[in-house]
């Protein structure tokens, strides 16, 4: 087995070699150069599916007359899901760990490095390799995995492929649309908050969407919740977003985004009698003070995890956006203290069928877990409730407060692990 060439290839060669192929090409230039480097007999790049419950091989192949039964095609290029089953696979991508397998039956060594980004879990690299890798190859392999993040987000801007990859259901109309109104990343890790977000929809989109922002010195983010289904609840939902979205990065305060919002929803279709209302919840968090101001659209209230309880925070509930003209919104500080968690959602959490769900128990039985993880938790919760299919989306959105604004983040290749957070 060939050993790393130091420097020059963790870098140089590499960023060469994705830079040079085209995007749909670049992740398999850097596995198919990394594999030949350390003598790999195989190499495969394992992306993320969107489901949040399994992972997909990406492979390139020549058509071959007969198709698997497990596995999409188009044209040339194959999506094999692999659904997470408690395995070395997902161990690696959820503890954000190198798994290094011995062999059993195959004559081969296994290497599955997550691809991860500030948090972000990308998917896995895996290789096969002749003989046990050594402490240094597996230190090769676990940075090439996190430089191979950036390749795939810089990649994936070009190209449907890897989009295509991740949908191992098919998208309708208002769920494509749902799906463009989502920040690019559900996962932000800083030195002083972790924060992830997480939709489940249902069945017939429910208009559910989540946002960030990360400021030099602010935090922003937004969970809304349009009236109604399908493409017209998407459609609101655009407007929603779009309105929020565009004051924000005009500088307007939280209560000037609503009542704009507001505006904008009754200029296309609003009021109390028409369809085109949301509720929502609008956060600014002052990285330098921790003082969370929100401002509360008719929604449901966020919880916050304290010292081992969790509460309802109250906070004064206004109307929604897009039902009056002139509507008043009140925005309410609250200050946060190390070690706080705040969990954003919408009603979809809190339906009929999920009524036995006991949200704020579930809330302090995740709370040792990282946010990624414990959104994954809790929608799975109110998905068994439900009998699997929900009534309307679901979605979260979880802050952990650290503290020290300005401090630099412990991390290996790209997942921190800091104190709490693994």
């Amino acid at each position: 087995m060939e050993q790393p060439a130091g420097p020059d290839w963790s870098l140089r060669r590499l960023l060469d070699a994705a830079e040079d192929a085209s995007p749909v090409q670049a992740v398999e230039a850097v596995t198919r150069d990394l594999g030949r480097a350390l003598g790999a007999t195989s190499v495969s790049f394992l992306i993320a599916d969107l489901s949040g419950r399994a992972l997909v091989r990406l492979t390139h192949v020549a058509s071959q007359g007969a198709q698997e039964s497990d596995v999409r095609r188009d044209d040339e290029e194959r999506a094999t899901v692999l659904p997470f089953d408690g395995g070395p696979a997902e161990q690696a991508l959820r503890a954000q760990q190198v798994q290094v397998l011995r062999p059993d039956l195959e004559p081969s060594w296994t290497v599955l490095a997550p691809i991860t980004e500030r948090g972000e879990a990308l998917g896995l690299l895996e290789l096969s390799l002749p003989a046990e890798p050594s402490p240094a190859v597996v230190d090769e392999v676990r940075r090439t995995a996190h430089v191979l993040g950036y390749v795939v987000i810089a990649s994936r801007r070009h190209t449907d492929l890897y989009e295509w990859g991740q949908r191992s259901t098919p998208f309708s109309l208002s769920a494509e649309i749902q799906r463009r109104l989502l920040p690019a990343a559900y996962t932000c890790e800083a030195g002083s908050f972790t924060l992830a977000s997480w939709l489940e929809p249902a069945e017939t989109i429910g208009g559910d969407t989540f946002d960030y922002s990360l400021g030099r010195d602010q935090l922003h983010l937004s969970v809304t919740d349009a009236v109604g289904h399908g493409v017209d609840s998407a459609l609101t939902a655009t407007l929603c977003v779009g309105s929020l979205r565009n004051t924000r990065r005009h500088g307007a305060t939280l209560l000037e985004q609503a009542t704009t919002t507001n505006d904008a929803l009754l200029a296309n279709g609003g009021g109390p009698e028409g369809e085109h209302f949301a509720t929502a919840l609008l956060g600014r968090l002052d990285l330098r003070t921790a003082e969370l101001d929100l401002v509360n659209a008719g929604h449901t209230a966020p919880y916050l995890a304290r010292d081992g309880q969790v509460t309802a925070l109250d906070l004064p509930a206004d109307l929604p956006l897009g039902l009056f003209p002139g509507t008043t919104y009140r925005s309410t500080t609250v200050p946060l203290a190390v070690d706080d968690r705040i969990v954003v959602v919408t009603d979809g959490m809190l339906e009929r069928a999920a009524a036995n769900v006991d949200l704020e128990d579930h809330i302090h039985q995740t709370r040792q877990l990282h946010p990624r993880e414990a959104i994954r938790a809790l929608a799975d919760l109110v998905i068994a409730a439900s009998g699997g299919v929900l009534a309307d989306d679901a979605a979260l959105l979880v802050l952990d407060w650290h503290g020290q604004h300005g401090k630099r983040r412990r991390t290996v290749a790209g997942a921190d692990v800091g104190p709490s957070r693994g």
